[in-house]
């Protein structure tokens, strides 16, 4: 038990302190502008146990590493994209919005689907994935997901407070923003490893 709680808290603590400022909260605030913020917390949170759950795998069980740089160039382009599709904006009618904010599975798979590909060789991923072959699996993985999904759930509430006060035109050319610099980031961070 004690192996359990060390892997627990020193995988939260180390997490939880990577993914501040990371770009992942910073989606976790930019999509808490656009959906409620239960299904963006049930996206993030999901993505970040399979994520994590990977990691540990591979730390732990296998040794080996995934090809992080091609994965972190494909989620980049793919980040580029969603800030085009952002600039270009989706009209809803005041019924499809209504709807949209009630059904939050929609939410759900889309923040899941681009936490799931941001982590994909992320840092909090490759810190997990070292903090696996030191300490037991199960630890590891809870620690590294709570953490996580903690330092996002802060990034929430930061963002539904500003998504009540901005207007929707500047919500819009942020979260485009927002995605380009997570984009070229993740690119440049694969030019890097590739």
């Amino acid at each position: 038990m004690e192996g359990f709680l060390v892997a627990l808290v020193v995988s939260f603590g180390v997490i939880f302190v990577a993914e501040l400022g990371d770009k992942s909260q910073l989606m976790a605030m930019t999509f808490a502008t656009r959906f409620k913020p239960m299904p963006v917390l049930i996206g993030i949170t999901i993505a970040t146990a399979l994520v994590h759950l990977v990691s540990v795998a591979i730390g732990y069980g296998l040794g080996a590493t995934l090809p992080t740089g091609w994965i972190s160039l494909a989620a980049g382009v793919a980040f580029l994209g969603f800030g085009a599709w952002t600039l270009r904006g989706d009209r809803l009618t005041e019924e499809e919005r209504q709807r949209a904010e009630r059904s939050g599975k929609s939410a759900v798979l889309a923040v899941g689907a681009a936490f799931f590909l941001a982590e994909l060789g992320d840092k909090t991923m490759l810190a997990t994935i070292t903090l696996a072959t030191q300490y037991g699996w199960f630890g590891t993985w809870l620690g590294s997901t709570i953490g996580m999904v903690a330092a996002d759930a802060l990034a929430i509430l930061v963002g539904r407070m500003l998504g009540k006060r901005l207007p929707e035109r500047t919500i819009k050319y942020g979260a485009a923003a927002l995605f380009a610099i997570c984009g070229i980031w993740l690119i440049v961070d694969a030019i890097g490893q590739i």
